[in-house]
């Protein structure tokens, strides 16, 4: 008898276990199988095309198989693929150290990289901790966060992060720190109204930093937009706020650009918007517009000179295999070549008018309760109750319906609980922005107002 060969589908129930995915639900469906893409657009093996709403989870940028991209790949290729970094450089990864330098906010003129936006964040909390150590002597052990946070995976980046649904299991394994309120101002955590609260959330941080003065050693922040948790965007003066604070009671800040990174929010990096230079930065998956793992922790001259000395002691011990990869990193400078090439953040505005104006007419939905915009990212609240902002029961999967529903435009998106996620790849165009927008109102109204 002919032994039976697994299909892919078969292959990928039977074998691969997917990420933030709840396998038990996914068994039960056929899968959606990517294999060829163009542009913004993904073809499945049916030989269907979908919009890519969400960037292949926020990291594509100038669109799928760019002719730069993948002829920087190649050519850096036919040279060397992989070299490490520990006592050695490589051309690309020197290059882009010093580009990212440039375009980045003042001050940060040191990168250290690593693999992914988690482990950008871990080598931040690392560093932060051991600056204190060198510069006083002794450990400063404490974070503050803020409630809603996502700053990764990693145990250590879990400890700064926010999301119950994400994070509770792990807390016996987590080390302790203070958490500060979000600027969640459509569902307040003090109960406040935004049009006169003044910022109250500000008080209440630098209430933990007056009472636990010189024992924090930094504070982490997902600058504007609080992505993962629900694409929260930040009223205007939050961001620089936190920093005057950090500065006032002298601590660090930590700024975490990996979502928001790259032409997300407008401006290169976020931070940018409020003239914000922050001690540390977390970049990673724009960074090389989605072709490849890398990140980066960017630093000041004052916390990489804290490790300079003659004792082997001051070493960073800290690093990754990958660390500076030179395809990676090659995939990094062209990337950036197109942000300067083709003024991709000039050409940006027109797009985000259009997503401004469309998502206005959302509110004409009656399921719709918040609307949140920075840039070319968008989240839209879906409720039971706009009146009382009564959420749907979880076991209704709300959001997760008008995903599966968009997939019959032919969109792919990606809900954060009955938050339906915007945030397409910087190469859109105008008419398939339309046509995104398009499929996510009538998926929105099919389901919630069927």
């Amino acid at each position: 008898m002919a032994k039976h060969v697994l299909s892919v589908p078969e292959k990928d129930k039977k074998y691969f276990w997917h990420p933030f995915t709840h396998m038990k639900s996914y068994l039960s469906q056929e899968p959606l199988i990517i294999e060829e893409a163009d542009g913004v657009m993904l073809k499945d093996v049916q030989g269907n095309w979908y919009i890519d709403g969400v960037s292949s989870l926020w990291c594509n940028l100038h669109g799928h198989r760019r002719k730069e991209i993948d002829e920087a790949i190649k050519a850096q290729l036919a040279k060397v693929a992989h070299s490490t970094t520990l006592g050695l450089t490589n051309i690309p990864a020197a290059q882009l150290a010093e580009r990212l330098a440039r375009i980045s906010p003042s001050g940060l003129n040191h990168i250290f990289y690593s693999d992914d936006g988690s482990t950008a964040v871990e080598v931040a909390l690392k560093m932060a901790f051991c600056y204190w150590q060198e510069k006083e002597g002794r450990a400063r052990a404490k974070f503050i966060s803020f409630e809603n946070a996502y700053h990764g995976d990693t145990l250590g980046a879990v400890s700064v992060g926010g999301i119950e649904l994400f994070h509770s299991r792990f807390r016996p394994l987590l080390f302790q720190n203070f958490v500060a309120p979000s600027p969640y101002c459509y569902r307040c955590s003090l109960g406040k109204d935004p049009s006169s609260c003044r910022l109250a959330c500000l008080k209440k941080l630098e209430q933990i930093l007056a009472e636990n003065k010189g024992e924090v050693a930094a504070v982490i922040i997902e600058p504007l937009v609080q992505a993962a948790g629900g694409m929260i965007v930040a009223p205007e003066g939050f961001l620089s706020g936190v920093r005057e604070l950090t500065c006032r009671y002298n601590t660090m800040l930590i700024a975490d650009e990996v979502a928001v990174g790259f032409g997300r929010t407008g401006k290169m990096f976020a931070c940018q918007w409020e003239d914000v230079s922050p001690d540390l930065m977390a970049v990673a998956k724009g960074l090389t517009a989605g072709y490849l793992p890398l990140a980066a922790t960017l630093a000041t001259d004052e916390i990489f000179e804290a490790f300079l000395g003659d004792d082997a002691r001051k070493t960073f011990f800290h690093g990754h295999t990958f660390t500076g990869n030179p395809l990676a990193s090659a995939a990094a400078l062209a990337s950036l070549d197109i942000f300067e090439k083709e003024n991709v953040l000039e050409n940006l505005r027109p797009k985000i008018s259009l997503l401004e104006k469309r998502l206005a007419q959302f509110s004409q939905l009656n399921r719709v309760g918040d609307i949140r915009q920075k840039g070319l990212i968008a989240g839209i609240e879906l409720v039971r109750d706009r009146k009382t902002k009564e959420p749907f029961p979880a076991e209704e999967k709300t959001g997760i319906k008008v995903c599966l529903k968009a997939r019959k435009h032919g969109v792919i998106i990606r809900p954060l609980g009955d938050v339906i996620v915007i945030m397409p790849p910087l190469a859109i165009s105008i008419s398939q922005l339309e046509a995104l927008l398009d499929a996510i109102y009538a998926s929105i109204e099919a389901v919630t107002e069927g």
